[in-house]
């Protein structure tokens, strides 16, 4: 074989992996999260309209067979940004896919599941060539100590709930992946309905996911302990600016409120 052919060979097999290779923009996901996804008016939590998804699965569909397609040799030749943001878009539309399951005969994601299985144990979908439930995505890959370190995907990957953060119109990418936690960070916390100071107890209540996954948060920009971290946005926790000073010195008890579970549709 001459050089000629050889160079000509080589350039087609480029051509080839070029064409198939994974679209990291999600522009698939992307095009759907904006168009099936609804943030309320102060834009701090979202609706799903799960019945327009059901109602036109196509699409949704075929970016589901795309994180399937993935194999763990191509993930591996992958930025740490491009991965993380490629696994907590599958999580999010995984769990979309759970939920379509036996939407709309459901009030929670709790319903897929019963006293003896969790629906987030469940294996139903395909993953760099394994089958994997929820579970395996979440505390076996993007959690695995070591690899990411990333506290902020607690208000990233959503669990059909009300509870939960919002679940963005739009996808994650590696692009913007930091902005795009922070931004997310920023409007669960702005949520006065889950993240407060209430001046009558004099207590810091947040999220269940603080206590939780706590541990997450522990050293992340060097803060020793969740109410440190949470003191860097006292100015979203609190009005009051003596208040957000304690908040900042960590000088307040933490109380976790309630998780609201309800199904976090549309048209409920």
């Amino acid at each position: 074989m001459t050089m000629k052919h050889i160079c000509l060979s080589l350039f087609l097999i480029f051509i080839a992996s070029s064409a198939f290779a994974f679209d990291h923009s999600h522009a698939a996901w992307d095009a759907l999260l904006k168009q099936h996804v609804h943030w309320n008016a102060d834009g701090v939590a979202s609706r799903v309209d799960y019945a327009a998804l059901q109602k036109n699965p196509a699409g949704f569909n075929g970016y589901l067979q795309k994180l399937s397609a993935v194999s763990e040799s191509e993930y591996a030749r992958w930025s740490k940004p491009q991965q993380l943001s490629f696994l907590i878009n599958a999580y999010n539309a995984f769990t979309i896919e759970l939920i379509l399951t036996r939407y709309p005969d459901l009030t929670s994601i709790k319903d897929l599941g019963s006293f003896f299985s969790s629906p987030w144990k469940k294996e139903f979908f395909i993953l760099l060539g394994k089958e994997r439930s929820l579970d395996d995505l979440e505390q076996g890959m993007i959690r695995q100590p070591g690899v990411f370190n990333e506290p902020r995907i607690h208000v990233a990957l959503v669990c059909a709930s009300i509870g939960c953060p919002g679940l963005r119109n739009e996808a994650f990418i590696a692009e913007r992946l930091d902005e795009q936690l922070e931004d997310s960070l920023h409007r669960f916390l702005s949520d006065r309905s889950r993240n407060r100071y209430n001046p009558e107890t004099d207590k810091l209540e947040v999220s269940k996911i603080f206590d939780w996954y706590g541990e997450d948060f522990v050293g992340f920009r060097g803060h020793p302990s969740v109410a440190s971290f949470l003191g860097d946005y006292a100015e979203l926790l609190a009005a009051d600016p003596n208040d957000r000073l304690r908040l900042k010195a960590g000088d307040i008890p933490l109380e976790f409120l309630d998780y609201d579970w309800r199904l976090n549709d549309l048209r409920r």
